[in-house]
């Protein structure tokens, strides 16, 4: 994931923003300092054009002595920054901007009488009455637009302003608009970092929960409540996880179904006259001790009320012997026949443990049995939830039946890649070595003496190796010199690497 953030979103846009923000007052940059100064020299043009009008037209009216006519030749002057003179025909000075006005009128004179001052110039506008020139002055080098002629009342004039203003104008509005543009870049950049930041939030959160959901990890929602296309792609995903979910549910137990289906076809003939043959032999031995205390009670070989109490309850403790096999054989047998569905579901083994552990803990107590186990965080798998509780159960009652010397249980959840191991020690003696292949057989007892003695019947092991085959997972038994380890694997729901 971390190698795919060179390629951002917030990033791109960033970028993409900026570029366009920067290329915008480059382009600017370059159109002002391309145009500008032709723009501002047509404005000066027009300045100087308005500026005939409305003395010519004062001339005209006789109002160019008036005070009126001051103020308004003062805002001519300073608004368009140019330098007035009008002469009469006797070239006397009737109005002028400067107080020095004498290079004006003889500049004015210059382009009346001596054309060729104007040999170096660049004709602007030209009418009969008036021409405007770029005129470079011979005597500050400093090139100036001039416009000059007369007025309609016969009066000369010479407007004068310096081209360099117009220049500095531009250079001034260029570096202004490159030092706005540059700051205007790094923050738009900002801006849009943060703005992007805000969408792609969610986005991220979308992509984190996507991930989950390639591990089938189904637990993980989008929780934002906007009401933007990322807020209705999030709840699209989040039934889309529900919908995935039931969907598993359904391929793992349909799945289940056909594997068994596979191989039970063929072992039902086997397995009923297996199971036949099996609870003959076994209800055999409780069945004549039944007989043989019932037939002995009614010869009245002991007429004691003492002896008669043994026979009753031998009597009683074979029966419920007989009662308890026959369950785990019912039991078994709708296993291995596939009458007992096995339903995969999600859900939390490491909590199923701790509460069978609760259920047992007066038990273990009374025979001072001390049971270990750490404090493991929720582990989630695919599996029966009812049908591993069984299996855990007949381990963790295997091991109290089993267990001696320090009378140690001890559970153990190992996370693999893929599956979680979950196995059940007992300390005491191991198992001797020519019995371990056999213990997953029905009715085999390791020590038949011990095991009549708790009322085992031998089925125990059989409906464990019957129910994790039923869910195609793995369990064994490991000798230890000190004890006997039994386990089992059930596989994640969150199928990563644990270790």
């Amino acid at each position: 994931m971390q190698s795919q953030m060179k390629y951002s979103i917030r990033k791109q846009f960033t970028l993409v923003f900026s570029l366009l923000m920067a290329g915008t007052i480059l382009l600017c940059w370059f159109i002002n300092n391309t145009f500008l100064e032709d723009f501002y020299l047509k404005n000066k043009q027009n300045a100087m054009l308005s500026a005939y009008t409305i003395i010519n037209k004062a001339s005209n009216e006789g109002k160019i002595d008036s005070d009126a006519f001051d103020i308004e030749f003062e805002m001519i002057c300073g608004r368009n920054n140019i330098n007035i003179i009008i002469l009469d025909a006797e070239t006397r000075t009737l109005k002028t901007s400067m107080n020095d006005y004498e290079i004006l009128s003889r500049q004015l004179l210059d382009y009346l009488f001596s054309p060729s001052t104007l040999a170096d110039g660049r004709i602007l506008y030209k009418e009969d009455k008036y021409e405007m020139n770029i005129i470079r002055d011979a005597r500050t080098q400093q090139e100036y637009v001039d416009m000059w002629g007369v007025l309609d009342n016969g009066n000369l004039f010479l407007f004068r302003s310096p081209l360099e203003s117009i220049r500095q104008s531009v250079a001034v509005a260029n570096r202004f608009l490159a030092y706005v543009g540059m700051g205007s870049v790094l923050v738009s950049a900002l801006v849009i970092w943060l703005v992007s930041r805000k969408v792609t939030e969610p986005i991220m959160e979308l992509t984190q929960i996507s991930e989950r959901m390639i591990h089938l990890d189904f637990d993980a929602k989008y929780t934002g409540n906007s009401k933007t296309e990322v807020a209705l792609l999030g709840k699209n995903i989040n039934e889309l996880s529900e919908t995935l979910e039931n969907t598993i549910l359904e391929l793992k137990s349909a799945n289940n179904e056909l594997q068994r289906d596979i191989e039970k076809k063929n072992k039902i003939d086997e397995m009923r006259k297996e199971f036949l043959s099996n609870v003959s032999h076994e209800l055999k031995t409780p069945i004549a001790l039944i007989q043989g205390y019932a037939e002995g009670l009614k010869e009245g070989i002991n007429d004691d009320d003492e002896s008669r109490d043994f026979y009753c309850e031998v009597i009683m403790d074979e029966a419920s012997k007989m009662n308890n096999m026959v369950k785990k054989l019912l039991t078994l047998n709708q296993l291995e026949f596939g009458n007992d569905t096995i339903t995969m579901e999600r859900f939390d083994v490491t909590a199923l443990i701790k509460t069978y552990l609760q259920s047992v803990e007066i038990l273990c107590r009374q025979k001072e049995i001390t049971v270990q186990m750490k404090d493991y965080p929720p582990i989630h798998v695919w599996a029966d939830e009812f049908m591993t509780e069984e299996v855990f159960g007949n381990y963790f009652s295997n091991a109290m039946n089993h267990v001696a010397g320090d009378k140690v249980i001890d559970v153990k959840l190992i996370l693999k890649e893929k599956n979680v191991r979950i196995s059940v020690f007992n300390s005491g003696q191991p198992i001797p070595q020519d019995s371990i292949a056999h213990i997953w057989e029905k009715f085999y007892k390791v020590d038949k003496a011990r095991t009549r003695a708790y009322g085992g019947s031998g089925v125990g092991l059989s409906i464990v190796k019957a129910i994790m085959e039923s869910m195609n997972q793995k369990f064994g038994v490991i000798n230890y010199d000190n004890g006997v380890e039994f386990w089992f694997e059930l596989e994640l729901s969150d199928a990563r690497n644990f270790s």
